[in-house]
């Protein structure tokens, strides 16, 4: 059987350009088959971040890593596989400079995650649940960025920012995965800076909806008349993220 053969350079313009070219596949799996790093793609929730995304090389391996544990070890029924393939999405973070390179990592991604989750509902003979569809897509779009990893800039200049899901009741063995989402900008991360659980970057609400979502499928729902109030996420469970559930802290 011919193998299709993998595209490690895209143009010689791009390179030159960009110094872009791909890791083909044999050497992202011995690099991730690397003593450390091997084990902390067997954890569910051990984060990864990748500062020059490309289409998601690393970041798709990883995450097939991460599900076939989440179907090892957490598919007891749909729907801890629903709550543990999102949480172990929830770990992969990346920036990507080039926006087709953003947008096909973003894709690639989502149709890992969409096989596997189809997958794993046909083996329960149930349906998919398109609100783990949705908290799929909207995990996604938000933890890979378009932007300069050097300058930890968005392609609008803006500050990247992502999003820490931090597991609320972790090792209580609980159906549900309980999450509570805080934003930092990288500056943030590289600083060590330490926000509230819950902090929205750029607060009050009216500045929380700049940053690029590449499914371009999330509108700004921000009311008219409250961009003076300050808010905060509120904790949830894993499968409704896609709500973005706020609460007025300034009251």
């Amino acid at each position: 059987m011919n193998e299709e053969k993998e595209i490690i350079i895209k143009s010689k313009k791009r390179v030159q350009k960009h110094g872009e070219v791909f890791t083909p596949k044999k050497i992202v799996n011995m690099m991730l088959d690397q003593p450390g790093i091997k084990e902390a793609c067997a954890s569910v929730d051990q984060t990864f971040l990748e500062p020059s995304a490309g289409e998601g090389a690393f970041l798709v391996e990883i995450l097939k890593r991460k599900l076939d544990l989440v179907q090892a070890h957490y598919s007891d029924t749909l729907k801890q596989y629903e709550q543990y393939s999102l949480l172990a999405l929830t770990t992969l973070y990346g920036v990507e400079l080039l926006e087709d390179n953003a947008q096909r990592c973003t894709m690639n991604m989502y149709k890992v995650y969409n096989d596997y989750y189809r997958d794993t509902a046909l083996k329960f003979n149930k349906k998919p649940h398109d609100r783990v569809f949705q908290s799929a897509q909207y995990i996604i779009s938000t933890n890979i960025v378009q932007g300069n990893f050097l300058t930890k800039n968005q392609a609008n200049e803006e500050p990247i920012v992502f999003s820490e899901w931090n597991w609320l009741n972790k090792g209580k063995n609980q159906k549900t995965v309980v999450v509570q989402r805080t934003e930092y900008t990288l500056q943030d991360i590289v600083d060590g800076t330490i926000h509230n659980p819950g902090y929205i970057y750029g607060t009050p609400v009216s500045a929380t909806f700049g940053q690029l979502s590449l499914f371009d499928m999330f509108e700004d729902d921000a009311a008219d008349g409250e961009t003076d109030k300050i808010y905060q996420y509120v904790s949830c469970d894993i499968d409704k993220v896609y709500l973005e559930e706020m609460e007025n802290i300034d009251e």
